[in-house]
């Protein structure tokens, strides 16, 4: 299955709840994913104003210029193709993976995909690149640790271990554009656009 959606919808809020060793457990409505979905992007967005009305850092800035766009493109290209060898190669990646795609996508109708790239791409990336970021200095480190945090953030139980290694993966490849640009825009774009383009290819072929 080409990209198996990179970070599993760009490690959408939503959490794989059922699996194989809990048949018993109902999958998720339509309703209920969107649902879910809209609301934790809305406390994202409320998190990302509370910081930026108390705390001492500032947003990183969003320009829109045909090199962002660009680069942007460019990156959901690059994670596309790494998630579609890595579902291939790492079967534990690929169950995890597949478990996901299952319960999320299934109930969802083709307009929803619009949504689905939007909300968690655009309130993920100011909170976790636009705010945490800036906030830890700017560095390295901060790339990271803000890495480390949205991968950890996107554990759904002992036997997903391999999503959260490539959570991060993909909050570095995120992280480390973001401050080599300087533009938010960028990691924008590129979770925006795997997002969509991934649960697309999934619709596609089922």
């Amino acid at each position: 299955m080409p990209c198996a959606l990179p970070f599993r919808l760009c490690i959408i809020y939503l959490e794989p709840v059922a699996d194989s060793n809990h048949p018993e457990i109902e999958p998720l409505t339509r309703t209920q994913v969107l649902m879910v979905m809209g609301v934790t992007a809305v406390i994202l967005l409320a998190v990302v104003k509370l910081w930026q009305q108390f705390g001492s850092a500032s947003l990183l800035p969003v320009r829109l210029t045909t090199e962002a766009v660009l680069l942007g493109l460019g990156m959901a290209l690059a994670i596309t193709v790494a998630s579609s060898v890595i579902y291939r190669l790492w079967p534990a990646y690929r169950r995890s993976a597949n478990a996901y795609l299952e319960l999320i996508l299934k109930p969802l109708v083709w307009p929803d995909l619009f949504w689905l790239g939007l909300l968690p791409g655009l309130s993920e990336e100011l909170l976790f690149r636009g705010m945490i970021i800036p906030a830890l200095g700017g560095g390295i480190t901060a790339v990271v640790v803000s890495s480390l945090v949205f991968g950890v953030l996107h554990i759904s139980g002992s036997q997903k271990w391999s999503y959260v290694v490539w959570a991060t993966i993909v909050g570095l490849m995120l992280g480390s554009i973001a401050v080599a640009t300087g533009n938010l825009l960028v990691p924008i774009i590129a979770h925006v656009t795997t997002n969509f383009a991934s649960s697309c290819i999934w619709k596609l072929q089922h």
